[in-house]
């Protein structure tokens, strides 16, 4: 499933593409056809990221919600596109670049307030202005639950997903095990700071890199996949050495360093 950094990166690129003139839509599913059709030729006037969130709000107060889920994709193609094709849910033609959806678990047409309520039920994203840490805190620091699956729960912290789980708490030392209640003010002040620092870094370079560049034998941005991490999907710490402990935690597993995470 797409993090947050992935979703925000969507948005930013969206807006430059789609946003402030006609936008033309098509489908090859029927799922869509009603919604689609119905803003076919309008305008979208902003979009935003929330967490693993899509709205695009267009003209007339209608905004469109997408959450790809596991399985979902966007692709971006220049315009004129080709034919629609295969199990495209979704089109959006603009002038200059056309982007199409397949496989999102919820595309809808939503108005303010509906948006509003999803939003509502989720906890703060770290990579918006509006984000407020205070609420995270609340709810971790009064919970039995293992840090690692808190961290997984979107009404705790919106955005984060398995691979950030797993690198977040290695580089601030926290195991996933660890009971929300027992992790520090302090710890907890670094942990927010540094799931800031990595999805905006994700954003940026529209993939998860979190080793430090020194580390790298390639700029951030082109990486080798198997050089890009510290723990996640690997048997040994990478700056210890020691066998990484590998755990199911809300239905997923995570790694974790035995020496390096407390």
């Amino acid at each position: 499933m797409p993090e947050g950094h992935t979703i925000h990166r969507i948005a930013r690129d969206q807006t430059a593409d789609l946003v402030g003139g006609p936008v033309h839509t098509a489908t090859v599913q029927d799922r869509f056809a009603d919604g689609a059709a119905r803003v076919d030729g309008r305008t979208i006037e902003r979009i935003e990221a929330y967490g693993k969130h899509l709205f695009q709000w267009w003209e007339d107060a209608e905004v469109l919600h997408v959450h790809l889920g596991l399985f979902g994709k966007w692709t971006r193609r220049t315009s004129p596109p080709p034919p629609p094709a295969g199990e495209m849910r979704l089109r959006l033609e603009g002038p200059a670049h056309t982007w199409d959806l397949a496989g999102a678990i919820t595309c809808r047409l939503v108005g303010p307030a509906e948006r509003d309520e999803v939003v509502a039920g989720l906890g703060p994203d770290p990579l918006r202005r509006d984000a407020k840490p205070e609420r995270m805190w609340a709810r971790l620091s009064r919970s039995r639950q293992p840090v690692g699956s808190l961290l997984m729960d979107q009404t705790v912290i919106a955005g984060i997903g398995n691979v950030y789980r797993s690198e977040l708490l290695f580089l601030v030392g926290v195991h996933p095990t660890r009971a929300g209640r027992d992790v520090t003010r302090d710890e907890f002040d670094r942990l927010w700071a540094e799931t800031r620092h990595q999805l905006q870094l994700g954003v940026r370079r529209n993939r998860i890199v979190t080793r430090r560049p020194e580390e790298l034998t390639r700029s951030a941005p082109k990486a080798r996949p198997e050089d890009a991490l510290y723990v996640y999907h690997r048997e040994h710490c990478r700056w210890c050495g020691s066998p990484l402990d590998v755990l199911p935690l809300a239905g997923r597993r995570t790694w974790a360093c035995p020496v390096h995470q407390t």
